[in-house]
């Protein structure tokens, strides 16, 4: 999960560096982008706290961050069980299942194997996505630049300007 989230922060910098013109752009752009999937991925804020009319429907499941903190914190929870001293008997522990849905607010509907499955195939998406962009763009650049070029011919102006003590090309002087 870890490397699936290196992957996709690299394929998603790829992407925005291939549409901005510079790389001070690119590093605000790309920042931005990833503040917003932080913010909505579920660690700072808990996913019920999340506003639903904007931000949670569509932000929190794009956002890759999402599912890699889903993956991690079911990879490393499932199974557990923690002492409750406060409660005496049978019931005295907390399965890590319960601190997933409870604590966590972690959808438990499916396995950390779908997130898994879910970052690779964002991962592809990535990347076929930024192929299409350096395609585009290497196969637009040559008609862009015909269209610049025949637009600046049919507006430029050619001026000639002789110098009125020039010497003329025959040697002789007037």
């Amino acid at each position: 999960v870890l490397f699936s989230s290196l992957m996709l922060v690299e394929s998603l910098m790829m992407i925005v560096s291939s549409i901005v013109p510079n790389f001070l752009m690119g590093i605000v752009t790309g920042a931005g982008i990833q503040g917003v999937m932080m913010l909505v991925g579920g660690f700072f804020k808990l996913p019920h706290d999340i506003p639903n009319i904007f931000w949670k429907y569509p932000f929190h499941y794009v956002a890759f961050h999402t599912y890699v903190t889903e993956g991690l914190f079911k990879n490393e929870y499932e199974g557990l069980r923690f002492d409750n001293p406060n409660v005496q008997g049978v019931n005295r522990y907390i399965t890590g299942e319960v601190v997933l849905t409870d604590i966590w607010q972690i959808d438990m509907n499916y396995s950390k194997y779908v997130d898994l499955a879910i970052l690779l195939g964002m991962i592809v998406l990535y990347r076929v996505l930024f192929l299409f962009i350096i395609k585009g763009r290497e196969k637009m650049k040559p008609v862009v630049g015909s269209m610049l070029s025949s637009m600046g011919e049919s507006s430029k102006t050619v001026i000639h300007v002789e110098k009125p003590d020039a010497t003329p090309l025959n040697g002789h002087v007037v």
